[in-house]
């Protein structure tokens, strides 16, 4: 069982934007930038490419919903899209509100943030769903 797949469970806990049957969307605890959101599907599937296709485009539709989301509660230019899957056994997609392009290397320095400050971002990304 990955870690998303207990999140999903409700065994760890998560500051969750967004969910429905098959899809969760939470902010992730270690982020590039503020408003830096996971996308998961519920069924635990290694590699995002082994996802049917149907699914698979209702998880980008489901991400679409919540980047638009973010994008109004976070100040930014454009709300990128990653997948990396190497991470995380579980596909997912990553959803950064950038300012520049740099905002979404991974390379980058990842944020502390408080669990208030984690809170509130999700709380406003939560208004504008």
């Amino acid at each position: 069982m990955t870690i998303f797949s207990r999140i999903i469970a409700g065994e760890i806990p998560c500051f969750k934007v967004a969910e429905n049957d098959d899809f969760i969307a939470f902010l992730d605890v270690n982020p590039l930038v503020k408003g830096h959101t996971l996308v998961v599907p519920k069924q635990e599937t290694d590699y995002i490419f082994d996802i049917d296709d149907s699914k698979l485009g209702a998880m980008m539709t489901f991400a679409k919903r919540v980047a638009l989301a973010a994008g109004k509660a976070i100040p930014c230019k454009k709300v990128g899209v990653a997948v990396i899957g190497l991470e995380v056994p579980h596909a997912h997609i990553h959803l950064i509100p950038m300012q520049k392009e740099g905002d979404i290397l991974f390379s980058n320095k990842r944020l502390k943030l408080e669990k208030e400050e984690f809170q509130q971002i999700a709380d406003a990304i939560i208004s504008h769903l």
